[in-house]
């Protein structure tokens, strides 16, 4: 090789270092510095005044802390006065802190990095009415109570498992969202009161446990794998909307759990499920449920009601009929003849 070949490859190589330090070195720039909490941090986050517990004085119950870069929020806990807080959008792992703060209505930590519900204070907020903890790294709910809590955000996290979710816990839990996690099974969710559940964006093959939901009036199950609706309970007595979009239902077979809510439900969202390249979906699904008001984003038209309704007859006849012949066979010629 030749000095100036030499010289040449050198050349490159030095480049392509000095290219990749600068690369690493802009990187690094862009890294959010991350940082302790200061009261000066919080005074610039506070509003809403009013009055104390006792009445006699004021201060301020309201403090927004959301993209600080904190890694540590140890100076809110002389705040106790506080009802609501955000501290979504930092690098938080511990929430102990706030275990003094047990007037606290409301609390949104949505996007740091809680790993565990374990050891954190929600024992202590026992008036603690709205949370959220989406966007985090949660892969169970053990730890999790809250007497007064009446909606729950978990969306965003590594769940697989909801064993933690029973009445006893969260007996006021009325709405929870577990979008986006990755559950496979509805099971482990015993919490009666509920109203609306929220669980798109999972991988859920089976419904199951679903009986335990008396008072659900919302269910939504879209982008799951679901293939059949048999998990649905005629316990479910309240359920009115239920969401299973871009699913993989593919027959009308799968369809015949919704015989169970037939008597309550108002609208139902099949689309982009196999099923629905049918021309008569629609038709069978109302043949099912009668009172449905709603279908995937169209309302129900009279004349689609009315040929339901007469297809259900034809279906009840033949069934009369058949029921006829068997009884036939199966007392002989006396029975046909009258005798």
């Amino acid at each position: 090789m030749s000095e100036m070949d030499e010289d040449a490859v050198l050349s490159d190589v030095e480049g392509e270092e000095e290219e990749a330090a600068h690369q690493q070195e802009a990187e690094e720039n862009e890294k959010v510095e991350v940082c302790h909490l200061t009261k000066e941090t919080i005074s610039r986050g506070l509003s809403l005044l009013c009055r104390t517990g006792n009445g006699l004085g004021h201060a301020f119950v309201k403090v927004n802390l959301k993209d600080n870069g904190l890694d540590d929020i140890a100076a809110i806990a002389s705040f106790t006065h506080l009802r609501f807080l955000d501290v979504s959008n930092n690098h938080l792992i511990d929430l102990s802190p706030l275990a003094s703060l047990t007037q606290l209505l409301w609390l949104k930590v949505d996007k740091n990095a809680v790993e565990t519900l374990k050891g954190q204070p929600f024992p202590q907020l026992i008036y603690l009415q709205w949370l959220s903890v989406a966007g985090n790294r949660l892969a169970d709910l053990d730890g999790l109570v809250g007497p007064s809590l009446e909606s729950l955000n978990l969306t965003g996290n590594r769940i697989q498992r909801v064993n933690g979710l029973q009445s006893g816990s969260l007996a006021n839990l009325v709405t929870l969202e577990l979008r986006g996690n990755k559950l496979d099974t509805t099971d482990g969710i015993n919490l009666p009161n509920l109203r609306q559940l929220y669980l798109a964006q999972n991988a859920i093959k089976h419904l199951e446990g679903l009986e335990k939901l008396e008072r659900l009036t919302t269910l939504h199950l879209r982008d799951n794998q679901l293939d059949a609706l048999d998990g649905l309970s005629p316990n479910m007595k309240c359920l009115q909307y239920l969401n299973v979009r871009n699913n993989v239902i593919s027959d009308e077979k799968a369809l015949e759990g919704l015989a169970r809510v037939s008597k309550t439900l108002r609208a139902l969202v099949l689309s982009d499920n196999p099923l629905v390249d049918a021309t008569d979906y629609r038709l069978s699904v109302l043949t099912l449920l009668p009172q449905l008001e709603r279908l995937d984003k169209d309302p129900v038209s009279p004349e689609e009601r009315v040929e339901a309704r007469e297809r259900m007859m034809v279906r009840k006849s033949l069934f009369l009929q058949l029921l006829f012949f068997f009884a036939a066979c199966f007392n002989g010629p006396h029975f046909l003849s009258g005798a």
